[in-house]
């Protein structure tokens, strides 16, 4: 048993789930601030795929793929304050202003993907992170495999994750999210700015969403193409439910994803009499089952996507 856990192909395919997993993971932790403070972010993926391609042009001419990191977290952190004028300053319908912003995103990358790089057959490349396995610990078996033979943007993910945890329960301004989520009149009476809370909520969901979708570009794939991010943001929307909206919590419903992403990519190389459409299908089909079947009730904060303005103006 201890062989065939430990054997190259099951290394692999552990290593592979978590890979494929931390795109969705990086997108849904940034959900947890927006819509712990009260704000639905519907744009997600929008803000993935601006990350991955600013994050690849960046890269490409910089020939450094961690200034096409900071890029990407930089035009996702700007994106989030876009939207948080259009949802919290104007008070447009939030739903409306995430897809909007997703189909405006969609469009302009695929436009300015072609104005910088032109209409060719040579799709530009970078050099993409490698794999850095930690001694010893990446020898054990299942969680070295899962956690430990990771690139460094995923390494940084499992950072992220425990901070975030630490931050939003350990930390006073943490509580000041929840509240503001929760209650936001009772928070302002207490001495805190929720209008400012949650703009920092948004560019911080925004910032980490692009770190999701700059993963895709300079550390999966080392490319940029059209749609790369393939519905991964709705996907996140779906893991925050699953996930409670909780870091770790998040990691598992990502894992779960990530391993059913991997099991497709799998299959298509076996020769399975089974259209391939249908098993780029099964990580969606899996995350929708999950749902229907596994979340009985879901624990939304009572404020989310209820407009607020200062002096306890509600919309």
């Amino acid at each position: 048993m201890l062989g065939m856990i430990s054997s190259p192909v099951v290394n692999g395919f552990l290593s592979a789930s978590m890979r494929l997993a931390i795109p969705i993971l990086l997108a849904a932790l940034g959900g947890v601030y927006n819509e712990r403070s009260g704000v639905l972010n519907i744009g997600m993926e929008g803000m993935m795929i601006v990350g991955s391609l600013v994050g690849f042009v960046a890269a490409y001419f910089i020939h450094d793929l961690w200034f096409g990191v900071l890029a990407a977290a930089a035009s996702g952190v700007l994106l989030g304050l876009i939207l948080g004028f259009f949802v919290i300053s104007l008070s447009a319908n939030q739903v409306v202003a995430g897809i909007s912003l997703n189909l405006l995103c969609m469009g302009v990358t695929s436009l300015l993907f072609r104005v910088v790089f032109g209409v060719g057959t040579a799709a530009p490349r970078v050099n993409p992170f490698a794999a850095v396995p930690i001694p010893f610990l990446g020898d054990i078996p299942v969680v070295g495999p899962l956690f430990f033979r990771q690139s460094p943007l995923g390494y940084i993910t499992y950072a992220l994750v425990i901070l975030s945890f630490f931050v939003i329960y350990r930390t006073s301004w943490g509580l000041s999210i929840i509240a503001t989520g929760e209650n936001p009149e009772a928070a302002e009476t207490l001495g805190v700015n929720v209008v400012r809370t949650r703009y920092a909520a948004l560019m911080i969901s925004g910032g980490l969403c692009a770190l999701g979708g700059v993963f895709l570009s300079v550390d999966s794939t080392g490319l940029f193409i059209d749609n790369m991010t393939a519905g991964r943001g709705y996907i996140a929307l779906a893991l925050l439910i699953l996930g409670r909206r909780h870091p770790f919590g998040l990691l598992a419903a990502a894992l779960m994803f990530g391993a059913a992403d991997a099991v497709q990519l799998r299959t298509q190389i076996l020769n399975i009499r089974i259209p391939f459409q249908f098993m780029l299908m099964l990580p969606y089909i899996l995350t929708m089952v999950v749902l229907a079947v596994f979340v009985r009730r879901i624990d939304s904060p009572a404020a989310l996507g209820v407009h607020y303005k200062h002096g306890g103006e509600k919309e």
